[in-house]
């Protein structure tokens, strides 16, 4: 029996999650991961690298509590929102049995982690403005655990309607947990749920430190919930999450003082957002650009392959859309500084045939 024989039938067949890095690509403009595009300093300041460290750092969560407005017994911190995922799957999810319902498009994660843990994927597409197609999502719920939905929404950038998410709540009471991946919620804070954690008990809350923060690098995430769901969390997350600079640093970047210019690094990409589109708006090889409460945009192209290769050869790295359900010609378009963005509207002009 082969290696490939040995292992899960569903491994073998796994499609991989495409991450940026894994798409590589050459160039000196990256605005496909949605990544902050200058590196912030820090300096370490935990020594005690010969010892493990502790599950979950009390000085981060306190902090995240306090920033999020919710309790610290409201909070666990893992490798990323991404972990957060996977161990809410482990802990609510039967292998073959139970599903996991997301709604493309959106996060590619959500259906890889079910796929990767042997629990069924169950897709209810939204509706073609993006918000949540309630009916379907009714009709869909039998063996259904978790019910995954990203606000604002990745790749769309749209942040799903407030009543729509009330009512998918009701509709999973004492059936299923309902998932909000708050990964860009800086980009819009207004619109989170953290604070209806008090009234649903099945309501969780993903969020990062990747974005808004960036601090990509650092993997670190949070899932918010009450109580109950973060004591089985805990039942299956690793041993020590976090290395020991990572927990130093998260800890440094969630201070009041680093927080405001966080939200300062947000208000340039608003501004930068705004210019783009803007920019983008007249171009005759632009069809669409949607309207973005995050940092990065996506935008229908007459030529979409032919926009990516061109701008890939020239080292302006785009993450591309078009295979997500209703996103034909689409790419995805990272906010960057405002000398990227006029790099990439640069190369769009010489690729139209016009320098207006």
């Amino acid at each position: 029996m082969s290696i490939e024989q040995l292992a899960r039938a569903n491994v073998r067949t796994l499609t991989t999650y495409q991450s940026a890095r894994r798409l590589g690509g050459k160039g000196d403009v990256w605005l496909n991961a949605n990544e902050y595009f200058q590196a912030q300093e820090f300096q370490l300041t935990a020594q005690t690298l010969n010892r493990y460290p502790e599950c979950q750092p009390p000085v981060v969560i306190e902090r995240y509590a306090a920033y999020a407005g919710v309790k610290p017994e409201q909070v666990l911190v893992s490798r990323g929102a991404d972990e957060g995922i996977e161990l809410l799957i482990r802990a609510f999810c039967e292998p073959g049995q139970d599903a996991v319902l997301y709604c493309p498009p959106t996060y590619g994660m959500y259906g890889v982690s079910a796929e990767t843990l042997g629990v069924e994927r169950r897709t209810v597409p939204s509706k073609s403005n993006w918000q949540l197609y309630l009916p379907a999502i009714a009709d869909n719920l039998n063996n259904v655990k978790l019910i995954y939905v990203c606000s604002p929404n990745n790749p769309t950038g749209n942040v799903l309607d407030a009543d729509d998410l009330r009512e998918l709540l009701a509709l999973a009471v004492g059936k299923a947990l309902v998932v909000v991946d708050e990964a860009y919620i800086e980009f819009n804070p207004g619109s989170t749920v953290a604070g209806w954690l008090a009234d649903y008990p099945h309501l969780v809350v993903l969020r990062t430190l990747s974005k808004a923060f960036a601090l990509a690098g650092l993997r670190c995430g949070f899932t918010l919930a009450n109580e109950p769901v973060i004591a089985l969390l805990l039942k299956v997350i690793a041993p020590y999450p976090l290395s020991t600079p990572v927990a130093d640093i998260a800890a440094q970047a969630l201070d009041e003082a680093v927080i405001g210019t966080m939200r300062e690094r947000v208000a340039e990409i608003a501004e930068n957002r705004a210019w783009l589109m803007a920019a983008l708006a007249p171009l005759p090889c632009v069809e669409q650009v949607f309207d973005s409460a995050s940092n990065y945009i996506l935008v229908r192209f007459a030529a979409a392959s032919n926009v990516f290769k061109t701008l890939w050869d020239q080292g302006i790295i785009l993450r591309d859309q078009n295979k997500q359900p209703g996103l034909f010609g689409c790419l995805r378009i990272t906010i960057g500084s405002r000398g990227e963005c006029q790099q990439v509207i640069a190369a769009l002009r010489t690729l139209s045939g016009t320098n207006e």
